[in-house]
Formats: C-alpha cells, structure tokens, sequence
C-alpha cells in the first residue's frame, strides 16, 4: 500500500507533499496525528463527541488550507495549537450563546428590572427570536428542545428519531450560526 511509503516521511515532508495537494500525505497526517489530538482534545473538554468534532475541524481546516500552510513550527505542535485553539474558541462562543440566550428566556420569563434593561432584552430578543425563526427547520426544532425545553441530546434524538451526536451538532450549528448575529448586538451592547 502506497501508504506504508508516506509513513516513513518526516512531518517537514509530509507537510511540504501536503502543500502540493498530496492526499497520500495527508492521509498519512491524519492517520498519525487524528488518536492523538482527540486524546488531547478530551481532556480538555471531557466529551468525546466535542473531541472528535473539534478534531475532525482541525484536520479537515488542514487540508482546506494546504496552499497557504506556513509552518513556523513543528507538525505536531501547529496540529495540538489549532485544536487547543479551537477548543478554546468553542468554550467562549458556547458561554456568549448560552449568556444572551439566558437573558432572552429571563426576558421572556418576566425576570426583567429596569427600564433601559428592559428596552435591550426586548430589542436582543427580537433579534434573536427572528434568528432562531430562520434556522433551517430541523435546525431549529433540535435548537428549541435543547434550549427552551431543557432536553437532553438523548432526549432529543429519541423524540426526532435522530442520533444524539446529530443532535448535538445541529446545536452546534445553531449556536455558531446565532453568534455570529448577536456579536453585532453585543458590539452595540457589551454591558447586557
């Protein structure tokens, strides 16, 4: 098999035929480096499918940017930062999401206090409400059990008929799709 040949590259090498577009190398990358990065991903997030979802970004962001790939370090240690990093960037969107949409569901709960907080959750729940109206469908029938009736992903899937990593991925999705629009709010309003 061709690719027993590749596993006698270094990482430089490897790296360099990956540039070129060789998918030889980086199946030989993936095979390498992917048990080791969800390993290290786990114990940062202790969940295996986050793991394996931020290790699949990691190694799929890889090879989408192949061409421009600078290596100022080592294989190893530019994979174990992007997925350090990634992990990192998902903890502090999932904390934003889940924080304005706390808010939302207090606002909407009644819990509101005074005047000019009352005016920027309505606004902020506005535009969240239009946001989640948007969503694909299933999308957001997955987003809304999730979030507005508390269920878990295994509840989830046994109610849609869908697997729970499915589950959690169309959530996923729904929160990085919701960031991106309730950053513009938050950049208007930090102090919410």
């Amino acid at each position: 098999m061709a690719t027993e040949f590749y596993s006698d590259y270094t990482d430089l090498q490897l790296a360099g035929l990956l540039s070129q577009g060789d998918r030889l190398a980086y199946t030989e990358i993936f095979e390498r480096y992917s048990m080791l990065l969800i390993a290290h991903a786990y114990k940062l997030l202790a969940d295996q499918d986050a793991a394996n979802d931020v290790v699949q970004d990691v190694l799929l962001n890889l090879w989408q940017k192949r061409e421009r790939l600078d290596l100022n370090t080592s294989l190893s240690a530019y994979l174990y930062t992007a997925t350090r990093n990634r992990i990192f960037n998902r903890k502090s969107h999932q904390k934003i999401v889940d924080r304005y949409a706390d808010t939302m569901i207090a606002y909407m709960e009644g819990t509101h206090t005074n005047s000019d907080d009352f005016v920027r959750e309505k606004e902020l729940t506005a535009m969240i409400e239009k946001e989640i109206r948007a969503l694909p469908e299933k999308m957001r029938e997955v987003f809304i059990l999730y979030k507005m009736e508390d269920l878990s992903y295994k509840e989830i899937a046994d109610r849609l008929g869908i697997t729970d990593r499915t589950a959690r991925q169309q959530v996923y999705n729904a929160l990085k799709i919701l960031k991106t629009k309730i950053d513009i709010y938050l950049s208007l309003f930090p102090f919410l």
